[in-house]
């Protein structure tokens, strides 16, 4: 509303230049008789009142409104009772944005001028706004209304300064009286509509919607508009009425369709709500971009809702399969998929849209997580170096890189893929503790157990809590033999914090072996089993390491054949099953 008025202001600005002409010279003019009457030496000094004027005008038009002031001043100084120098004083004032020294100019324009020439009153006025002394901006405003019906335009610049002034029923009023004056006015409709809907009062406003349905009936935009503030007050059943009016008028209206599909589906209609999208979907004539748009429009309008999302599912799928060279249609269904837990089909999905439309950094960032996700590291490889091609200077995807060189024990490309995400990402604090548990991760399997020792403390220094590094720290002290103590005390905080986690039960239970706690190992190795029944071939192994340290030596064999049946086990296994010995 504001802006209403200092939309105005610049329209009265204009005005008022060209007034600034007129007034350098009717003031002089009329003041020229009298001094031809009085005292004829003051010629000259006239001359120099309408020179200097002018030079400040000058200034005005080259943008320079210091150098102007300078010289309306000046004018001011020789004839302080020129109403015109006194506004075009404030004028340049108003310029240099400096409001409250422009104000005495503009209040003394009016006084000198008694009011006559408006666009002084409204230069008062603009200042008065600005002040926030609203009720001498209205008093100002409703006697240049009253002087001319000319002036009733400015009713709407008197209504917005009510609403500053808290004042919604004056502005009401006024903005009646501009449209009987004028004609029906769309702005004014909406801020009409506007008022009405803070004061509660939802029938005034749907009347003002069916005044602009009512001036042009066949423009579907004010009957969607109708329908959106119907909905938006919880008149369904009316809003599904102006939706149909509007389709009445162009069955062409995609978003119609879709606004009545939503109130369909909350009314339990599904059958309709499904009828309303298949009509958006099987338009030839709408762009795959345009439908897209809309699809994820109706996602994000049916929620939590089950069998609508699943509508949506659908639909995305038949939009994907239609237009299988639209890289937003596959990337839309790859989103959804994505969001029902189907990863592979969703990564399969993303990787079509990144080939369609190569400079999607998004859809590329969803293709790694995926991979990360699925374990499917000579994907996150290829994936991260094709990334790596188009965004070079994203650290997040040097990170995906370094993972997967990692997982590949490809220790030195790890290392400069994790230094460029350092380098390009210092700022990110949850990628950085990533990263340097990533480091230490990977000196270790570099045998730089100084390195990455350093890595670790590093993220235990900012967070201490951090589960990754209290694992693998303590669980690579625990096989080094080293630093003991500290590995039992990460290692146990680990498990008060994640008593249910069969890894980290697993890391503790292996730091208490190596301590020779094998009683203790041997619960929480128990703890551990139960808490997975899928555990890995490494954790029964170990439990077979520790029933063998308690003497029961058949069990532990036992053990380990089930660990060797399940992989992912220690490269002495076989040899501990062929010999019923362990080989430390």
């Amino acid at each position: 509303m504001h802006n209403l008025v200092k939309s105005n202001w610049r329209k009265w600005l204009v005005a008022g230049i060209g007034c600034l002409m007129v007034c350098a010279i009717t003031p002089a003019e009329a003041q020229r008789k009298n001094r031809d009457k009085e005292v004829k030496p003051k010629e000259g000094a006239r001359g120099v009142e309408e020179s200097l004027f002018t030079e400040g005008m000058k200034f005005m038009m080259m943008d320079e409104p210091s150098k102007a002031v300078a010289q309306f001043q000046k004018v001011i100084q020789l004839y302080p009772e020129n109403p015109a120098a006194q506004y075009a004083t404030a004028t340049a004032l108003m310029k240099l944005n400096k409001p409250d020294e422009a104000l005495p100019f503009a209040q003394k324009a009016v006084q000198l001028d008694k009011g006559v020439n408006k666009y002084y009153v409204l230069q008062l006025a603009e200042l008065l706004v600005k002040q926030k002394r609203y009720s001498d901006a209205e008093n100002l405003y409703e006697e240049l209304i009253k002087k001319s019906p000319d002036n009733i335009e400015y009713g709407v610049e008197l209504a917005a300064i009510y609403l500053f002034d808290d004042k919604p029923d004056k502005a009401l009023d006024m903005y009646d009286k501009v449209e009987k004056a004028t004609g029906m006015n769309e702005e004014i409709v909406r801020q009409k509509q506007r008022i009405y809907l803070k004061q509660n009062k939802v029938e005034k406003a749907i009347q003002e919607a069916e005044k602009l349905v009512a001036s042009e009936p066949g423009e579907t935009d004010y009957l969607l508009e109708g329908a959106e503030l119907l909905i938006a007050n919880e008149r369904n059943d009316q809003a599904v009425d102006w939706l149909q009016r509007a389709l009445k008028v162009n069955s062409d209206l995609p978003q119609a369709h879709v606004m009545l599909a939503d109130l369909y589906r909350k009314q339990g209609n599904l059958e309709k709500c499904s009828q309303e999208l298949d009509k958006v979907f099987s338009n030839p004539n709408l762009e795959a971009d345009i439908k897209a748009r809309i699809l994820m429009s109706y996602v994000k309008m049916v929620g939590n809702d089950e069998k609508a999302k699943q509508s949506a599912v659908k639909l995305a799928k038949e939009l994907a399969t239609a237009h299988p060279k639209d890289a937003r249609s596959q990337a839309m269904y790859a989103d959804l998929l994505a969001q029902d837990g189907k990863k592979a089909e969703a990564r399969n999905y993303y990787v079509k849209a990144a080939h369609l439309d190569k400079a999607t950094y998004e859809v590329w960032g969803a293709i790694l997580q995926l991979d990360s996700e699925l374990n499917q590291v000579d994907s996150m490889l290829v994936h991260s170096e094709q990334a790596l091609e188009l965004f070079p200077n994203q650290g997040v995807i040097w990170a995906f890189n370094g993972s997967a060189n990692y997982f590949k024990k490809r220790y030195k490309e790890a290392i400069e893929a994790y230094e460029e995400t350092r380098r390009l990402s210092p700022t990110n604090t949850e990628l950085m503790k990533s990263v340097n548990a990533q480091l230490g991760d990977v000196y270790n399997g570099m045998g730089d157990h100084q390195k990455s020792d350093e890595a670790y403390e590093q993220v235990l220094k900012e967070d201490p809590d951090n589960d990754h590094v209290l694992n693998n720290y303590s669980y690579f002290l625990s096989l080094r033999k080293e630093k003991l103590p500290l590995a039992l005390q990460m290692s146990e905080r680990l498990v008060e914090k994640n008593q249910n986690n069969a890894t980290y039960l697993d890391t503790y239970a292996w730091v208490l072996y190596v301590m020779k706690d094998y009683a203790k190992a041997r619960t929480y190795l128990e703890k551990a089993m139960q808490a997975d029944k899928n555990v890995s071939g490494t954790i029964i192994e170990h439990y077979g390491d520790v029933l063998y340290q308690l003497g029961e030596h058949e069990k532990a064999v036992e053990q380990w054949k089930k660990a060797k049946l399940k992989g992912e086990t220690t490269d002495r296994l076989d040899k501990k099953i062929a010999t019923g010995k362990i080989y430390e």
